[in-house]
């Protein structure tokens, strides 16, 4: 029994040995193939990669190739997989040698931006086509690759911030209410009167554009009476001019130029003839301020429903506090770091830009001439916006990584149901949507920022400002958030008719 023992321990360090000294080999093998690799600067965020791939290793993966092909081929008079490898050569050397080519610049590429622990923001640019591989010797090839820059954060504590006090006045909420009756007035008939500004007449049109034999008759259709307004589909540049003063039965007429850019092909760029036979006059009378009312918006009493718009108007007042703050994050942000971008990704950036803002004009009916008037200053600004929306990326998601800040499924999918509801449809249907539009990933990179900024206010050093100017200012600026939000429902104010004593119809 010790005979065998002492047998076997023999046997086992034998294997052990054997196994130790294969490894060896293999470790000397493959250092002996390893890629020499060289990292270069080439510019703002951009590295020069030099790679040089040992013979052996290029020996090595062309063997592999053509032992792989000849399990498969079939060659006339051989049969299949006992084709010897010149044959293979002469008939399929050519796609072979194309197929190592691609694997060694690809498995070389690679190991060389992961080895060497490139950031990369792109794909690295490698011109496939103008690379051969050498019937002998090294295979030697360069690349050029976009990083991400390198940069050293500032203090993110303590950031000094301002903050206003912005407070909302009875004046506000007056005008509020009175706004919120204008919405809901009713258009009351002027009778034996004249038309007065911001009043709706019910009227008889007839237009005629030059060069059309035929006419548009538009019958019983509603004109609001404004400085701008529109007859039918025809814009009509000081239409108040026309029709103030004007009494039922009453017919008027005028000639447009319509602009060239107007989104309506049948009056584009043509004179039109306009004849307006006024019918009815109506004005816009204001919601009674009583019980019916003020259910309609759950309220009791006209105290409780200024308490109800003082809540409102206060919440947007904070909202834009919070704005205000934020902004003064991310300008102490892009003031406090330096750093270099990225030219090529700065540009791809900017034309993207651009595009965009060539799209809003087209859509805007500006002509080709006049966007292209346009195209220096636009290109500039979207240039400047690039940097700054690029050099703002880069810094959040370096603050991201060192905060330790994350954004889990679960936040994505309460933002997003948050903002389905906002907007009136299904979170799972959004979220869908979202992944087909690739907007899921800017949304999430967008929810992780907000993160980050609440986590930096968290540790400003806050300073509440009096300044009874600018509070003036916020309170306008809200005022006229809410006015413009009406604007799109009704229209502008008006001046109170002397018999009936009212406000006019809003836009």
């Amino acid at each position: 029994m010790a005979e065998e023992e002492q047998e076997s321990t023999a046997m086992a360090k034998e294997e052990e040995q054997a196994t130790e000294t294969k490894n060896k080999e293999e470790e000397q093998e493959s250092t002996a193939l390893k890629n020499t690799v060289t990292i270069e600067e080439a510019g703002p965020c951009k590295k020069k990669v030099i790679v040089e791939i040992p013979e052996e290793a290029i020996k090595n993966v062309t063997d592999e190739q053509y032992k792989t092909l000849s399990k498969e081929a079939l060659v006339p008079g051989f049969r299949k997989g006992r084709a010897p490898r010149r044959l293979l050569e002469k008939r399929f050397g050519k796609e072979i040698t194309e197929q190592v080519k691609l694997k060694l610049l690809a498995d070389a590429s690679d190991s060389a931006i992961k080895d060497n622990e490139l950031n990369t923001l792109r794909e690295p640019d490698i011109d496939f086509e103008n690379i051969e591989l050498p019937d002998t010797g090294t295979l030697k090839f360069d690349f050029e690759v976009e990083v991400r820059p390198e940069f050293d954060l500032p203090e993110l504590d303590g950031i000094a911030v301002e903050k206003r006090k912005l407070e909302v006045t009875d004046e506000q909420i007056d005008r509020e209410i009175e706004q919120l009756r204008r919405w809901s007035g009713v258009w009351t008939p002027r009778e034996d009167e004249e038309v007065e500004l911001h009043d709706q007449i019910i009227a008889d049109a007839v237009l005629k554009a030059a060069d059309d034999e035929e006419q548009e008759k538009l019958n019983n259709i509603e004109i609001h009476v404004r400085q701008n307004g529109f007859v039918g589909a025809v814009p009509v540049e000081k239409l108040d001019e026309l029709l103030i003063g004007a009494k039922a039965g009453d017919v008027k007429q005028t000639t447009v130029d319509v602009p060239k850019t107007y989104f309506r092909e049948t009056y584009r760029g043509k004179k039109v003839d306009i004849q307006i036979t006024v019918k009815d006059i109506k004005w816009l009378k204001p919601a009674a301020l009583d019980e019916n009312f003020l259910k309609r918006f759950g309220t009791e009493d006209e105290t409780e429903l200024q308490e109800k718009f003082r809540d409102m108007l206060q919440g947007r007042l904070e909202t834009q506090g919070r704005t205000e703050m934020t902004e003064q994050i991310y300008r102490f942000l892009l003031d406090n770091t330096d750093f270099d971008l990225p030219v090529d990704v700065v540009a791809d950036q900017a034309e993207m830009l651009l595009r965009r803002q060539q799209i809003s004009l087209m859509q805007r009916g500006l002509s080709h001439k006049q966007i292209e008037e346009q195209m220096e200053q636009l290109q500039a600004g979207s240039e400047e916006q690039a940097k700054e929306q690029l050099k703002t990326f880069f810094i959040m998601d370096k603050i991201a990584e060192k905060l330790e800040i994350d954004v889990s499924e679960e936040e994505i999918n309460g933002h997003i149901a948050q903002l389905a509801i906002q907007q009136g449809q299904r979170p799972e249907r959004m979220r869908e949507q979202m992944l087909r539009d690739g907007s899921l990933a800017q949304f999430r990179l967008q929810v992780r920022e907000n993160k980050c900024i609440a986590k930096l206010l968290e540790s400003a050093k806050i300073t509440e400002k009096e300044a009874e100017k600018k509070a003036k200012k916020a309170g306008k600026t809200a005022r006229k958030s809410v006015k413009k939000t009406a604007q799109k429902v009704s229209g502008p104010e008006k001046k109170q008719p002397k018999k009936h004593k009212t406000t006019g119809k809003p836009r």
